[in-house]
């Protein structure tokens, strides 16, 4: 696995985002912040060790990126990708 990832397709395999085109939009409607930064474009990268910040579904949820993952997979998997830190 590579130590970086594109925060869309990250925030996809997470499962945070229903799709990778729900992630692409969140991101551009400024819902989302990566170690309190505003997170521009959603090829921005990710990395283990970032928090990430976002308002999705009508909440804001605040996680620790833990892992990176080359495809998406069963949420059981999805799950040890982050640590949420407040829900």
């Amino acid at each position: 696995m590579s130590e970086s990832a594109r925060i869309d397709k990250w925030l996809f395999c997470a499962r945070l985002c229903r799709t990778r085109e729900t992630a692409q939009a969140v991101i551009a409607a400024g819902k989302v912040r990566r170690s309190g930064a505003r997170v521009e474009k959603p090829g921005q990268a990710v990395r283990p060790g970032d928090v990430l910040t976002l308002a999705v579904g009508g909440k804001v949820r605040v996680v620790r990126v833990l892992a990176m993952a080359e495809k998406r997979g069963p949420v059981a998997e999805a799950q040890t990708l982050y640590d949420i830190i407040a829900d």
